[in-house]
């Protein structure tokens, strides 16, 4: 990052990073580099950087804002959000046990299960909101806990510092996937965790026009082993994602604010239609997560789920005919999205996993974006309607 105070803000240090660092032409944002190789001073000695997947300096500016974002030792930029969690996996052993929550992404459902069918871990899928079962999966002493709160799609909060704690006692490392939130929301570092995952294609870039994961680690021997491990296997990110994501990065907190306001005005919406069945969102003072998503977040966020009346057949039609919502699986850019979790983004589960997890048919997730509230709101009122 820039040299500056360490008392900035968050949302001053973002707009700051690596801002006039060009030493060659005084650019006053970062240069980008594409070069997937560069000179040795000697044979015996390389420079800075000396090939690509290794190091480049546009990942590496990255990975100073996002380790200070989080209050981390330092961060590894990776290629995807999925590859950033698989690369923490190589902090364990052969047969080491993950527990999971129940309700988490698809695609992270997927890895781990997948994962244990190759005999590379063990893993085990728990409701952390339910305190007894996971004090009974705590003492099959797991290796790493991981946490996703909110969870998607059902935006359910569990209490990190509280998970953390207990964690601890089986002396397993945390991991919490922050992807929802971003720094800008919840810092999960701070609340004990030893490391955050990020799939920085979504709220850190904001734009839905790059792929790219961030892992950021608590202890310096983490990130050290994170980075080697990165290099071995060649899941650093490129050049240009980590460029763009930084670009992005800069109106996070402007992003965030405008995306929260439209999702809280929505939630509220949703709550009172007659269509509607159920709203998943912490931001409402309805919400089970409402206590706890404001002792441990900056805010609710600007994703949110509900289910119709009408079942599977009704949130298809909506998804499929209502106006300024992209029906699409991804989230966090500056348009909104929606999408049916249990044919997209979480079609990779069993049926009976997702059953388990809440996942129905008749559910819709919203990623919701900075477009003029009213205009959103009339859309799905229009949808709504329509399929009413």
């Amino acid at each position: 990052m820039t040299k500056t105070s360490k008392d900035l803000s968050p949302r001053t240090k973002t707009v700051q990073a690596e801002i006039g660092t060009d030493t060659a032409y005084g650019s006053v944002p970062p240069a980008l580099y594409l070069s997937s190789t560069y000179r040795w001073p000697s044979v015996a000695h390389k420079g800075e950087y000396d090939y690509g997947r290794t190091n480049n300096p546009n990942r590496d500016g990255l990975s100073h804002v996002l380790s200070a974002l989080e209050d981390g030792a330092g961060a590894v930029i990776t290629s995807s959000g999925m590859a950033a969690i698989d690369l923490v996996f190589n902090l364990l052993s052969v047969d080491d046990l993950i527990l999971a929550p129940h309700d988490c992404y698809g695609g992270t459902h997927r890895l781990l299960t997948h994962r244990a069918k190759q005999g590379r871990l063990r893993v085990e899928f728990v409701d952390q909101g339910d305190a007894k079962a996971l004090t009974a999966a705590m003492a099959n002493n797991p290796k790493l806990v991981l946490i996703e709160t909110p969870s998607n799609p059902l935006m359910r909060i569990v209490d990190i510092a509280k998970i953390t704690k207990a964690a601890k006692a089986v002396e397993a490392l945390v991991m919490v996937d922050n992807t929802f939130l971003s720094p800008a929301r919840q810092r999960p570092l701070a609340l004990g965790a030893d490391i955050v995952v990020h799939s920085t294609t979504k709220y850190l870039n904001g734009h839905s026009d790059i792929v790219g994961g961030a892992v950021v680690a608590k202890s310096a021997e983490h990130v050290e082993a994170l980075e080697w491990w990165a290099n071995c296997i060649g899941v650093t990110g490129a050049a240009f994602d980590s460029y763009q994501t930084l670009r992005g990065l800069r109106t996070l907190a402007l992003r965030m604010d405008a995306a929260e306001g439209n999702a809280l005005a929505i939630a509220k919406m949703l709550k009172k239609h007659k269509a509607v069945s159920k709203v998943y969102y912490p931001g409402l003072r309805s919400d089970p997560g409402y206590k706890l998503m404001k002792a441990q977040q900056d805010g609710p966020g600007a994703m949110l789920s509900f289910e119709l009346k009408g079942g599977c057949e009704a949130a298809v039609a909506l998804a499929e005919n209502v106006a300024l919502f992209q029906l699409a699986a991804s989230l966090g850019g500056v348009e909104s999205l929606i999408c049916q979790p249990s044919t997209m983004t979480h079609r990779g589960m069993e049926e009976t996993a997702r059953l388990e997890a809440g996942i129905t048919d008749s559910l819709l997730r919203l990623s919701v974006g900075i477009e003029a509230e009213a205009d959103l709101i009339k859309a799905l009122e229009q949808g709504l309607s329509a399929i009413s």
